[in-house]
């Protein structure tokens, strides 16, 4: 009897608590009763009598497969929290102050940022994570010890190499703890119950490892060796050096990261007596370009890479033009002042007017029928494009036309094989003419389909098509959005005449302002090595001299 108030209270607090909580963690809640179950019997209806078992309906059990997406989220976000919020470092890489950080990613690589330069990226690993070293500032005392002591550039790769060993073993420890906190915090936040949190940090450490373990498998340390550039255009070119000096006279990764440390600390200390980096006087530097389709900006994106990059020659797959009329041949006036010999062959929408026009230009020289020149050190020969497009009047060739056109240069091309004067370019507008010249000379070069191509063709011939210069000319204001601007520095031996590597530039096209140099090597200079880890020629402290700081 006295027992009754109380247990009724309890009943009372329990209730209030169930109205609190979530349903399958509610205070009292019991499973109905089973069938034949003996009923209990206590206060609430007088001593004696039967109380009637109290049935809380339970929610249904959620599908395990949306439990492990759930879980997988958590553990994904509060990785990322993790990293975001401590997942950095502060380190010296020579004389330099960077922060190294992981970010997730769907693709990887390895991504420096340098101000004011713009930012360089490698395809250095394939995995869930990206690293990103942003160079923050170049510290006065360790540089100005580098213009005392000009000795220390010869143990500058040692002491780079050291420096970026030791910030990735703390950085992939503080990432670790960053990851397992994050996601264990979250996990504790959203569930409320600490073995799911730790679960959650246990699968955040899995997935930790497994990047890493992917990381360490595809690992490709020549990616140095084509990096891409975006920033600063003028800057582009002198972070990595001469695409020559890079395939004989580096060591793929240490020495390569030590010329990068190097060139970044010209650009920012440019008052010091650093070495300044000289050309390699045995490289040919060669401009291609194709499909400036009357756009009057292509002129003066030619004069500003001729300058910064003192190209040799400039070699036009054609399509300068979109009607081939006369009145058009004024736009083409502003070659006889780039400052470079510019070798031009006929395009599918340039005529025989235009062609005409042209060959009165003096640094102009115009390549037809197969047609070979000598200039600036290389034989180069072409042949215009089979068709003219602006004619209705005339039948359409085709790819038969093309074809027939690109068997009439490569018969060109082996008579001046056996007449003992090899050519080194061949050039078309047309892929399907170029295609025909494969096994009759190293390289051909052409335009026509405003994209790129790289292809090694079957019997040995590289095949290099070029975009459009002209990001598709005027007509591009019709298309959804502007067409890139695309150009191509391809380098050459001037004793072999091979090509040794070559920059793809690619700028924002109408009414954008972005810029990217990529630098690409052919397979067989990626896997050569450098003879001795040496310091690079033109660069050692022995001969250096001051000079003017690099452009």
């Amino acid at each position: 009897m006295v027992r009754a108030p109380f247990r009724a209270a309890a009943d009372r607090v329990r209730h209030r608590l169930n109205q609190l909580l979530p349903p399958r963690t509610r205070t009292g809640a019991r499973p109905a009763a089973r069938s034949g179950s003996r009923p209990r019997t206590g206060a609430g209806t007088g001593l004696g009598g039967s109380r009637p078992a109290r049935t809380v309906a339970l929610g249904p059990a959620p599908n395990p497969f949306t439990r492990a997406l759930a879980l997988g989220a958590v553990v994904v976000l509060g990785a990322w929290l993790g990293l975001l919020v401590v997942g950095s470092i502060r380190t010296p890489v020579g004389p330099m102050d960077t922060n190294m950080t992981l970010r997730p990613s769907l693709s990887g690589g390895s991504r420096i940022n340098v101000a004011p330069l713009g930012a360089l990226e490698l395809d250095s690993h394939v995995a869930p994570l990206r690293l990103d070293v942003d160079v923050d500032r170049l510290d006065p005392e360790r540089s100005q010890a580098l213009v005392d002591q000009p000795e220390r550039f010869s143990g500058l790769q040692d002491e780079v190499t050291r420096d970026v060993a030791s910030g990735t073993r703390e950085l992939a420890v503080r990432s670790c703890v960053a990851v397992v906190s994050g996601a264990t915090a979250l996990g504790l936040v959203v569930y409320r119950r600490p073995r799911r949190a730790l679960a959650a940090g246990g699968l955040a450490l899995t997935l930790l490892a497994a990047s890493g373990v992917s990381a360490y498998a595809t690992w490709n340390p020549k990616s140095v060796l084509e990096p891409r550039f975006s920033g600063l255009l003028s800057s582009a070119p002198s972070l990595v050096g001469d695409a020559r000096s890079i395939v004989a006279e580096f060591d793929v990764y240490q020495q390569e990261l030590a010329r990068l440390v190097t060139n970044v600390t010209k650009l920012y200390d440019a008052t010091s007596t650093l070495p300044v980096y000289q050309p390699d006087p045995g490289t040919i530097r060669a401009l291609h370009v194709s499909d400036i389709h009357l756009n009057p900006a292509a002129w003066h994106i030619i004069a500003s890479l001729v300058e910064q990059y003192e190209i040799d020659v400039i070699i036009d797959s054609g399509d300068t033009m979109d009607h081939g009329s006369a009145p058009e041949n004024g736009f083409l006036d502003p070659i006889r002042d780039l400052g470079a010999p510019y070798v031009w062959v006929r395009g599918n929408h340039d005529s025989k007017v235009t062609q005409d026009y042209l060959r009165g230009f003096r640094n102009v020289r115009v390549l037809d029928d197969g047609r070979a020149v000598d200039v600036a050190g290389l034989r180069i020969a072409g042949t215009g494009d089979a068709q003219f497009t602006p004619d209705r009047s005339a039948p359409a060739g085709g790819r038969p036309a093309a074809r027939f056109e690109g068997m009439r240069l490569a018969s060109a091309l082996r008579d001046q094989e056996r007449a003992g004067t090899p050519v080194d370019i061949a050039v078309a507008h047309d892929p399907v003419t170029a295609r025909e010249t494969d096994g009759t000379v190293p390289l051909v070069l052409a335009g026509h389909v405003h994209r790129r191509v790289n292809e090694q063709l079957k019997l040995g011939t590289r095949l290099k098509v070029e975009g459009s210069t002209g990001g598709g000319g005027l007509r591009a204001v019709q298309n959804e959005k502007p067409e890139k601007v695309r150009a191509s520095v391809l380098y050459l031996d001037r004793s072999t005449r091979r090509l040794q590597a070559w920059d793809e530039i690619t700028l924002g096209g109408l009414g954008l302002t972005t810029a990217e140099v990529s630098r690409h090597l052919p397979q067989e200079n990626l896997d050569r090595r450098a003879p001795s880890p040496t310091a690079p020629a033109g660069s050692s402290p022995s001969s250096a001299t001051p000079s003017e700081p690099s452009r």
